[in-house]
């Protein structure tokens, strides 16, 4: 057997069949580092808090990029090179859906701020921390279909909830950022 992590604080630690995560090369290559790279951004290596922190890389990565064409370009080539980045790094650990890759976290961090650019807002710092807080909840609770999304297989399903926790969180936002208008 083998273990299932995960990078989000309150869910816990599955056994899955071993013969579910392919074996790794005994050497790794330069494209295993970068994938380790990618998936982890460094701070999935952090003890505490993987997710929160590769969530406040997402917040980082945001504000630097500051326009939405440039943040949706961004956000593209992160969740696919994320696929790729979490498939290998499974293969790598040998464990399903690691608690070092973070790059999902950072990936729906980004989609559930999209709306900050949407909305021209005087309270740019509340609408971060109401984004920040929403995606933060719907990744560690998972509400349905994000649940499911996480059974798909490899890099896509270690993406593909925290994307679901990410519109959760965008339309949320959306909402607090309209009353508040």
């Amino acid at each position: 057997m083998s273990l299932k992590e995960s990078s989000d604080e309150l869910n816990s630690t599955v056994a899955v069949p071993a013969a579910a995560i392919p074996a790794p090369k005994h050497t790794r290559s330069g494209l295993d580092y970068l994938a380790l790279a990618i998936s982890t951004w460094g701070v999935g290596y952090l003890p505490l808090m993987p997710g929160t922190f590769g969530s406040l890389v997402g917040v980082g990565i945001f504000l630097l990029l500051g326009s939405l064409p440039l943040q949706a370009v961004a956000l593209v080539v992160l969740t696919w090179s994320g696929i790729w980045a979490a498939t290998r790094t499974e293969r790598i650990l040998r464990v399903k859906d690691p608690g070092k890759v973070v790059v999902d976290e950072v990936a729906g961090q980004m989609i559930a701020l999209l709306p900050l650019s949407l909305f021209a807002t005087a309270l740019p710092k509340l609408g971060i921390m109401v984004s920040f807080t929403l995606f933060r909840l719907f990744d560690i609770f998972k509400p349905y279909p994000a649940r499911r999304f996480e059974k798909l297989r490899s890099g896509l399903g270690i993406m593909a909830d925290d994307l679901m926790a990410g519109v959760y969180a965008a339309v949320g936002t959306s909402l607090v950022m309209f009353i508040w208008r």
